[in-house]
């Protein structure tokens, strides 16, 4: 008796966990290049930013982004950042709206602290250039893993009339469905990497061979010591009297403020080492190295409560 062959049933595609990730910032930035008139995106020259644009790009080939980017510039950036972030504009083809901190305190609207940093004062000329714009959605690299208050705030976040954020009138985000309806006046904040991890961005920016500015891996760098972090000497100030500078083997795990934003010890200085180093690591990029998130424990609320990214 011939035995009877049968095929073996055909297996659907299962994507990995990063092409999962992938499609689904996609499918976020066309639901909203549908159904909002002015999006635009935060654009700071750091990694989850520079990611967003790769994400962009993706979604709308072979046409351009149909987006704007907006970088609200402290003045107290790293050179090499905003270097790159130059070049990358020019090299997209893409519009970029700067909005100067130095500005907004030149003409009397923003003070400047007693303490140098500036990156408090980003929120005025933030919601100001939203409303001068009148841009009702706002792109931005957050993500829950960074923050527990960013961890509270939903892929489509509504903002009122005055760009503030309540944590109690978040809307249920269920099936991929999002909703975006919002009055005159409001807007919105769009969250596309809001599920993804640090390592997770570090992984597909090594799977799509994405550029990143240079401090992001191992180079000397003069630091002084301040509050269990090392920061770079610059116009934000320091070091302070017992403050000393010194050369150490550093990169950087997120950019911002240079007043606030501390370097980490590392060698790490190839795609590989990184993602060891960060696979390590038992503290967010944020938590490690962003004195602004250590004034309280609800520093970062209190702040989107005001209006911040």
């Amino acid at each position: 008796m011939t035995a009877m062959l049968t095929r073996p049933a055909s297996r659907k595609y299962a994507p990995d966990a990063l092409e999962a990730l992938e499609s689904e910032a996609i499918h976020i930035f066309r639901e909203v290049a549908g159904e909002f008139d002015r999006p635009v995106i935060l654009f700071s020259g750091g990694k989850d930013s520079t990611l967003l644009v790769h994400l962009a790009v993706k979604a709308f080939a072979p046409a351009p982004v149909p987006f704007s980017l907006l970088h609200v510039d402290t003045g107290h950036n790293y050179p090499e950042v905003i270097e790159f972030r130059d070049r990358l504009v020019a090299e997209r083809g893409l519009r970029l709206i700067v909005a100067h901190v130095q500005d907004w305190i030149d003409d009397g609207r923003l003070t400047e602290r007693p303490d140098g940093t500036r990156n408090p004062l980003q929120t005025v000329p933030l919601l100001d250039s939203i409303v001068e714009n009148r841009f009702d959605a706002v792109f931005g690299g957050g993500r829950r893993d960074e923050e527990r208050a960013r961890a509270k705030e939903r892929i489509i976040s509504l903002r009122d009339a005055f760009g503030r954020w309540d944590p109690r009138k978040q809307r249920p985000e269920l099936w991929n469905l999002y909703n975006g309806r919002h009055a005159p006046g409001e807007h919105v904040r769009v969250f596309p990497i809001s599920n993804w991890t640090e390592l997770d961005v570090w992984r597909y920016i090594q799977r799509e061979g994405i550029t990143l500015p240079s401090i992001y891996y191992s180079h000397q760098r003069e630091v002084f010591r301040r509050d269990g972090m090392w920061l770079a000497e610059g116009p934000w100030g320091g070091p302070r009297e017992g403050e000393r500078l010194e050369e150490r083997t550093v990169r950087y795990r997120t950019v911002g403020d240079g007043s606030c934003t501390g370097a980490v010890e590392s060698t790490a200085t190839t795609l590989d080492e990184v993602i060891a180093e960060v696979t390590a690591s038992r503290l967010t990029e944020r938590g490690a190295t962003r004195a602004d998130d250590r004034m309280s424990e609800a520093a970062m609320e209190d702040r989107k409560r005001e209006g911040y990214f």
